[in-house]
């Protein structure tokens, strides 16, 4: 039986995967520095590993899937080898292992195959040129790495140092599932609105949509910014994490949100003005 694109594509990828992974383990295991120090080299040479899978399979969207995989797996690992175990850790590693797989289910309706790579690395592609394989590996995929790396380390210490539970770590938990199951409800707002629109030109403007140009990229926000609470609740001397979720947030304001819209403005019918009448990301109307 012939395995259709698609299919040949998630196998591939989920081999990829599988064998980054137990690059990661090996390295991490190798090394004797601190665990966070570690952990990051770790990181890192499972991120060159799809990099070069990328190269050899000329899709630089081989990565796209390492932004949900990379955290649960980290944690989880964290939580069941260098941990005790208690409610705190095992209530965030099940928040953002929920956070993941929702992310994960979305990579796998919409991807189409190997045979096709996200339209903004065909952009990059066209403008760099000979140099796309550097920017490949920098833009694409290291400098999300270290992103979300620097994201997850609130919780990896949380983890190492024994969770703990009270008010505030509630809270972020509850910032973990409410900005996943917000992202949730956007994309399936936005995939019927796909299926049942044929033309392109069209823009949504109902649901999480009607005020708001972005509340799948709100939702990830609030995810990371839950992680930094849960950890900060227990450890408020590690405060300085914070720095993972700003820089997260300041992907999205400054990068992904105007590259998008950007390329909306090309083909969306009445972009302009609904960039007037709703907010880049609260789903909440503006005043007249």
């Amino acid at each position: 039986m012939k395995l259709s694109r698609r299919t040949q594509g998630y196998l591939i990828i989920t081999l990829c995967y599988i064998a980054a992974a137990l690059v990661a383990i090996q390295v991490y295991q190798s090394l004797s520095t601190a665990p966070w120090l570690s952990l990051l080299i770790a990181d890192i040479a499972a991120t060159l590993f799809i990099y070069l899978t990328s190269l050899v399979l000329n899709n630089a969207s081989v990565y796209d899937p390492y932004w949900s995989v990379q955290p649960p797996l980290i944690l989880g690992l964290t939580l069941f080898l260098l941990s005790d175990m208690d409610l705190g850790s095992i209530l965030l590693v099940g928040a953002v292992a929920f956070w993941g797989t929702r992310l994960s289910i979305n990579w796998m309706l919409t991807f189409d195959g190997l045979h096709r790579q996200d339209w903004r690395y065909d952009q990059l592609k066209r403008k760099s040129k000979k140099f796309f394989p550097l920017v490949n590996l920098f833009g694409i995929q290291l400098m999300p790495t270290l992103i979300v790396y620097a994201c997850l380390l609130p919780g990896f210490f949380y983890i190492l140092r024994g969770g703990g539970i009270n008010t505030l770590t509630v809270f972020g938990l509850c910032l973990i599932l409410g900005g996943a199951i917000l992202e949730t409800v956007a994309d399936r707002q936005l995939q019927v609105f796909r299926k049942q629109r044929a033309d392109r030109t069209y823009l949504l403007r109902s649901g999480l949509w009607r005020h708001s140009r972005h509340p799948n990229y709100l939702g990830e926000i609030i995810v990371w910014w839950g992680v930094y609470l849960v950890m900060l609740s227990t450890q408020p001397d590690l405060y300085y994490l914070a720095l993972g979720a700003l820089a997260n947030t300041c992907l999205f304001l400054f990068i992904s949100i105007p590259l998008a819209e950007k390329h909306l403005a090309t083909y969306k019918t009445g972009y302009e003005g609904y960039l007037r009448e709703t907010r880049m990301l609260l789903p909440i109307p503006r005043r007249k």
